[in-house]
C-alpha cells in the first residue's frame, strides 16, 4: 500500500509533504515531495489519497486504567478486549496500563491474564496492542494515596516485585514507589533497577529523599505534580529533584483538570520536551456518559470531563483519551503541535524500550499511522499497514483489505 498526498511527521519532528510505501504490516519507504512522481500503482498495488492530510505515529499511553466502561484491573480478556479496541479507534496503537493498589491477589490475576492476552492477541484485528504494564502501587504513601485504596498499601518488597514481573513475564515495565515509606526504599531501587524501571509514584518525599532515589536508579516520575509533595520555593519536593536529574522521564496529564496550562507550559522549560510522557490517566467512564462508576474499588462521580471520588472529591483519574489530551496540549497550553506528537509517540516508546519499533515513520517500523487533518481530527487510522477507520477525508484509489 502507498499513503499519498500526505504530510509525513519526521524522526527530526518537522512534518515535509511525501509519502508513505507499506507492506506486510511495516513502513518500507518515505517518499519526499520530490520522489513521489516515482511512485507508480503498477501490479495493483493499493493507494490511499490522503488529500493532505498529516500523517503521524501511532500514539502510545503508557499510563491509564479504562475506558468505554471497562478497567484494566478487572482481570479479563473481554475487558482489555474493550479497552484496546477503544483505544485503536482514537489513534492510541498501543497501550501499556496502570494497575491500581489492590490486594495482592488480585494483582496477581490481572499481570497473569495480562501476560496471556500479550502472548495471543498482538497485532490482531483491530485492536491497539499490549506492550506494557505500569504498576502505580501497591508501595505508595497513604498521604498522597489520591484515589488509591489506603488499606492495600503496602512497603516496598524486592521478593514481590520480583514475583510480578515474574507472572507478567516481563510485561511489567514500571514499578511505582514512595521512597519516604520504607527504610529499604534505597535498597530495594538498587536490586530492582536494570530489571524494571523504578518511577516515583504517589509520594510524599521532600527533595533530599527523591534526589537520594533518583540517584540510587529510579528514573521516571508517574504524573508530575499530580498525587505528590509540592513545589514549592524553599522546598521543591519530587518536582524539583525531577528538574534536577536529567536521566528522569515525567509523565504530565494534560486533560485540562489535572494541570493549570501555566504549569505545562513550566514543566517543558524545567525539563525540555525529550524528558516529558504524555499520558492520559484514563478510567472506565472515558468515552461513556456522566455518571457513577468505579477506580480500584472506590466509587467515582463524572461529571463533564472531571472524575471525583464519591467520598471526598479528589481527583480520581481523567475521562479523557491520549489524543484528545494531545489537543489540548496544542490548542489550550500553547504546546507545538510537532512537540506534543514527540510526547505521545516517540518519548513513550523509548520508555518502554520499544522504540526500534515503534514511535516513529521509519522505514522498518510497524505501520501504525493516524491521519489528521488541520483541526486535528482524526481522518484514519492505520494498523499494522490495514486501514482500521477512515471519513471523507481520504479515499482509496483501489480497494483496502
Amino acid at each position: 500500500m502507498i499513503i499519498n498526498n500526505i504530510l509525513v511527521y519526521t524522526e527530526k519532528e518537522t512534518f515535509v509533504p511525501g509519502a508513505i510505501r507499506i507492506r506486510d504490516g511495516r513502513i518500507i519507504d518515505i517518499f519526499n515531495k520530490n520522489r513521489i512522481e516515482s511512485l507508480s500503482e503498477k501490479d495493483g498495488e493499493e493507494t490511499l489519497d490522503g488529500k493532505g492530510a498529516m500523517a503521524i505515529p501511532g500514539l502510545i499511553d503508557l499510563h491509564f486504567h479504562g475506558c468505554m466502561g471497562a478497567d484494566f484491573c478487572d482481570a479479563g480478556r473481554k475487558a482489555i478486549e474493550k479497552i484496546a479496541t477503544y483505544e485503536a479507534s482514537m489513534g492510541i496503537t498501543a497501550i501499556a496500563p496502570a494497575t491500581m493498589t489492590l490486594p495482592v491477589k488480585d494483582l496477581e490475576e490481572i499481570l497473569s491474564v495480562a501476560a496471556e492476552y500479550a502472548k495471543t492477541s498482538s497485532h490482531q484485528g483491530e485492536k491497539a496492542d499490549l506492550v506494557g504494564i505500569n504498576m502505580e502501587g501497591p508501595f505508595i504513601s497513604p498521604e498522597k494515596k489520591g484515589a488509591q485504596d489506603e488499606k492495600n498499601i503496602l512497603p516496598c518488597n524486592v521478593a514481590l516485585a520480583e514475583r510480578f514481573l515474574e507472572i507478567s513475564e516481563g510485561l511489567v515495565k514500571f514499578i511505582g514507589l514512595a521512597p519516604e515509606e520504607s527504610p529499604d526504599s534505597m535498597e530495594f531501587i538498587r536490586e530492582m533497577k536494570g530489571k524494571v524501571r523504578i518511577s516515583l509514584a504517589h509520594t510524599n518525599a521532600d527533595y533530599d529523599t527523591a534526589k537520594e532515589a533518583f540517584d540510587t536508579g529510579a528514573d521516571h516520575a508517574v504524573h508530575l505534580f499530580n498525587a505528590m509533595s509540592p513545589f514549592s520555593h524553599r522546598a521543591p519536593g519530587v518536582v524539583g529533584a525531577v528538574g534536577d536529574c536529567s536521566h528522569v522521564t515525567a509523565e504530565l496529564i494534560c486533560d485540562g483538570v489535572h494541570l493549570h496550562p501555566s504549569m505545562v507550559r513550566a514543566a517543558f522549560r524545567m525539563l525540555g520536551k525529550e524528558r516529558i510522557v504524555l499520558i492520559s490517566d484514563s478510567m472506565r467512564a472515558t468515552g461513556m456518559p456522566d455518571g457513577e462508576y468505579t477506580l480500584g474499588g472506590l466509587d467515582v462521580k463524572v461529571k463533564g470531563n472531571r472524575a471525583t471520588l464519591v467520598s471526598d472529591g479528589t481527583l480520581a483519574g481523567s475521562v479523557t483519551n491520549l489524543m484528545d489530551c494531545m489537543k489540548t496540549l496544542v490548542k489550550e497550553m500553547e504546546i507545538p503541535l510537532e512537540t506534543a506528537i514527540a510526547c505521545a509517540t516517540k518519548n513513550p516508546a523509548k520508555c518502554l524500550g520499544i522504540y526500534k519499533e515503534r514511535g516513529s515513520l521509519t522505514p522498518g517500523k510497524i505501520a501504525d499511522i493516524v491521519l489528521l487533518d488541520e483541526k486535528l481530527d482524526i481522518k484514519a487510522v492505520l494498523k499494522d499497514g490495514k486501514q482500521i477507520f477512515a471519513n471523507k477525508a481520504v479515499s482509496c484509489y483501489n480497494e483496502l483489505s
